[in-house]
């Protein structure tokens, strides 16, 4: 997934980055609440990590205007206002969960994954797919019954396609959800991860539209 990361600590968001990037997210980091309306402004994000307190104003607001203009990225409140009335205004706010500092860095990962999965429509981390069993939250696949070991980044690839069944998607598209903003990124490199996962899942497990992109085949 393309994660935005909206928070002013640095020594906070630099672990909530290596964590996230470690998970095969792709991380846009913002400090300041204008610096992230441009960012949403120009690129497609997946999720929001949401800090409250920030330089230019406070992270609330930013979430009302966000859903005031329809805008409905699935939001995580971090933050260390702890009472339950600070927990009540974010979730009427529009925020999809709201996690206290400090915080495990796993629990971060597992309440990404469960988020992600119900705006998916489906918020079972167990899924079949031909001879694949695949647990989403414990980001584990077998095959016929046999482990299969992925890299982060080729675990997020087919994420992204198993996420979206039937659905074509562009390189450009793949590669968004594997890289922030302003990272190098050699021109073969879905192409790599394809042949990888094909290796490894089967040979129909991603079908090519030449020109055109990538979907999901049937295992």
């Amino acid at each position: 997934m393309r994660i935005l990361l909206i928070e002013d600590d640095a020594v906070l968001g630099a672990a909530v980055r290596d964590q996230l990037a470690a998970d095969g997210h792709s991380v846009d980091w913002a400090q300041r609440l204008d610096a992230a309306a441009d960012a949403l402004t120009g690129a497609a994000f997946d999720l929001v990590l949401l800090d409250l307190m920030l330089p230019d104003g406070r992270g609330l607001s930013f979430l009302r205007r966000l859903r005031q203009r329809g805008d409905v990225t699935p939001v995580i409140i971090l933050t260390a206002l702890d009472q339950v009335s600070d927990r009540i205004e974010g979730l009427n706010a529009g925020a999809d969960d709201y996690l206290v500092k400090p915080f495990d860095l796993a629990e971060l990962s597992a309440r990404i994954g469960s988020v992600a999965r119900r705006y998916a429509g489906n918020p079972n981390p167990i899924v079949s797919h031909g001879a694949l069993d695949i647990d989403l939250a414990a980001r584990s696949i077998h095959r016929d019954g046999r482990p299969v070991a992925l890299t982060a980044r080729e675990w997020a690839l087919f994420e992204a396609l198993l996420s979206r069944p039937g659905q074509l998607l562009s390189k450009a598209q793949l590669e968004d959800k594997l890289y922030a903003f302003g990272a190098e990124v050699e021109s073969n490199t879905i192409e790599v991860h394809v042949s990888r996962l094909r290796k490894k899942l089967g040979a129909r497990i991603i079908q090519t539209e030449r020109g055109l992109g990538y979907r999901l085949g049937p295992g």
